[in-house]
Order: C-alpha cells, then structure tokens, then sequence
C-alpha cells in the first residue's frame, strides 16, 4: 500500500511538472502577459509584438470614435499604453499593429456585435455592479422554432429567471426584448448583459421576476450567422414581405412562447423593447396590434419628419397600456426623431415617460436604459 501511495504521488508529480511545462512551451518561456491590467485609478493594455514597427490603441472610451493612443515597445518587444480609470461601464478596444486592427490575445473577455468579435474592459463600481454576475442566476436558452408567417425554423434566445424550473407551478410576465440593426438573437446577451442585469435586479428586489425573449429580427436569418445556416432571399419591395418580422412576433413567436413556457398570458404581462431597428419593431408591433403589450418601450429610435401616426396612437391609448417610456441619449443621431415621437404622444394624450440621457447611439446608453425601465415593468 505504502509503494502504491508513493507511486501516485510521483505520477501526479509528473503530470503537473508536464502540464506547467506544456503552458510555458504554450507561452514561449516567456512570463504571461497581463492585459489589461487595472489598478487603483489607471489601466494598462499591453501586446507582445516584437517585429511590429506601430502599436496603437483604440478604445469605446474616446469620446472620438476616431482617436487611438501610441503605444511604446520595451525591449522585449512588449508594447504598452497606460490610460486613466475610466468611469464604471463596459468598453470594448483593440490594438492596430501596423495599421491591421486585432484583439487583446491576452484578454478573455469578448463580446460579440454581429459579425465583430471585440476585447471587453469592465470597469467596476456604479452601474457595472448590474453587469457583474449575481449570486442567483437565471438561465439563457437558445429555442428552435417553426415560423410560419417567414416560412422557415428561427432560432431566439430566452432567459427564465432564478427559481424557474423549482417552482413547477408559478408563471411568468414576458419581456420581448429586440436588437438593433447588425444584431441577431444573441446581442442583448452577449453586448447588452441582459441575463446579469435581470438577475442583479430580481436579486436586490428592484424587478419582477419575469421571462425575457430575444429574438433575431434578420427574417432573411435562420439564426445568428455563427451557425453558417444558409439566408433566405426577399424581395424587400414587395407589400408582401411588408412588417414580416413584425407579424412573425405576433403569430409565431409568442404564442410558441405561451405554449412552451409558463407565462401570463394578458396584455398586463407583456412587454416589448428595443434599441435602434428593435425600436422600430418595437412601434410598429405595438402599432399594428394595439393591445397587445401593456408596456412599451422603444429605445433609440422615433419617427420621421411628416410621418403619420396618431391613428396608431389613437388606438393604443384606446386599448389601453400601462406603461410608454421612451429613451434616447442627447447626442444619438435619431434624437430628433425620438423627440418627434415624444411629441406625437403629447398631441395625441399618451401619459409616457420621456428618458433624455447623454451620449449617443450606444451600448452604455441601451444597457442603463434596460436597468430604468426594467424596474417599472410589471408593477
């Protein structure tokens, strides 16, 4: 027993001595780059690029889109920048190296926007506390479903909150919550933090518990392009083709949802959202089928100049909401029609909310957003 003991320990031994070599040939002898590295009140980005001739930083922190910062080279072929603490908030960032822009290889946080792959920097503290994981988490799916109205089986993701699968019996409200144009089915997951922000919220007590459905808005798309699932073509001027993805929701998508999940099946308990094109949806859906959702909330988006849509109001605030909030940052280039919105909904007697924040047409404003209004659905 006592030679069989001393075996094991010696295999261990070795397996360890093996695997810690194996991550230093991984590594080239060399020590791990650290990047980013965040200390009390600065961050640095480092990139081990030692035949590279420039390293420049580009980040979401740059109130100019267009501004990257140089990086100098050690002699080990290590680049570095040092910047400020930014404020609290999620930002993404890359390096160009001789003008070819990559991604932090030394980060493993990334965050998916469509068809970029970007390096993810948390600054925590404020309103990244909402973003952070919370001690009871709820879970996200990825659902297949038969769309009739699109003619083809789509893929949406859904978040059911902690406790759904203990308590068989309890139901659920559901907020249809929609991405912008470039998105799919997985954007407010991966860029708008929508699970860690439901459940931080239904955590401390400031949200109802409630079931969230993310579907893809692309009706040319059976799901998100990293499945290389063949599109469908449309003929985008035929009336036929005319609020498909629209329609859809209402015929296919939800009550596929009401089926297969256990919701509350009234107005009072659905609600619908979303940001840039998802706004859009978000009135139109709620437009075509006045009624249907007792909270409305789009975001980022309003209407054009001349655009008719009192009739629509009209009939809304006939079938009765409980809640329209509208938000919209000061410096969005769709600001003015945000504000042409808010402006239909006061000639036209809709009581709603009319959120101005700074910034413009961004992921920070779209994720605050989503902890402001989130707190006011269901109540």
């Amino acid at each position: 027993m006592k030679k069989l003991t001393v075996l094991l320990f010696l295999l261990t031994t070795l397996v360890g001595i093996s695997t810690a070599q194996e991550l230093r040939n991984f590594s080239f002898g060399r020590e791990p780059i650290v990047s980013p590295q965040i200390t009390e009140n600065q961050v640095t980005f480092r990139l081990l690029a030692p035949k590279a001739y420039e390293v420049r930083l580009y980040g979401s922190w740059n109130a100019d889109y267009r501004s990257t910062l140089a990086m100098s080279r050690d002699t080990s072929g290590v680049w570095s920048a040092t910047i400020p603490l930014p404020d609290p908030e999620i930002y993404t960032y890359s390096f160009i190296v001789d003008g070819v822009g990559m991604n932090d290889p030394s980060n493993v946080l990334m965050q998916r926007d469509g068809t970029r792959y970007l390096s993810m920097l948390l600054v925590e503290g404020g309103i990244s506390e909402y973003y952070k994981e919370a001690t009871q988490r709820g879970n996200l799916k990825s659902v297949w479903y038969d769309s009739p109205t699109i003619g083809i089986q789509r893929r949406m993701t859904v978040y059911t909150p902690y406790g759904y699968e203990t308590n068989p019996r309890k139901k659920y409200p559901v907020l249809y919550l929609l991405h912008g144009a470039g998105g799919d089915e997985e954007a407010w997951s991966s860029m708008g933090r929508a699970r860690q922000i439901l459940d931080n919220m239904i955590e401390k007590g400031e949200a109802e518990p409630m079931i969230v459905v993310m579907p893809n808005g692309n009706p040319w798309q059976q799901a998100a392009k990293t499945l290389m699932l063949p599109e469908k073509e449309f003929q985008w001027g035929d009336p036929n083709t005319a609020n498909l993805y629209v329609n859809s929701l209402v015929k296919d998508i939800i009550p596929y949802v009401e089926k297969h999940f256990r919701t509350i099946n009234k107005p009072e308990s659905r609600a619908v959202a979303g940001l840039s094109m998802g706004g859009g949806h978000t009135m139109s859906v709620s437009n075509l089928y006045p009624g249907m959702f007792g909270y409305i909330c789009p975001l980022s988006m309003g209407i054009r100049d001349g655009q008719e849509i009192d009739a629509e109001l009209q009939a809304i605030k006939k079938a009765g909401y409980k809640l329209y909030w509208v938000g919209c940052g000061n410096e969005d280039f769709l600001f003015e029609s945000a504000n042409a919105l808010h402006q239909a909904l006061e000639r036209n007697g809709l009581e709603h909310t009319y959120h101005v924040s700074s910034g413009g047409h961004t992921w920070p404003n779209w994720r605050t957003y989503l902890t402001i209004f989130g707190k006011l659905l269901f109540k």
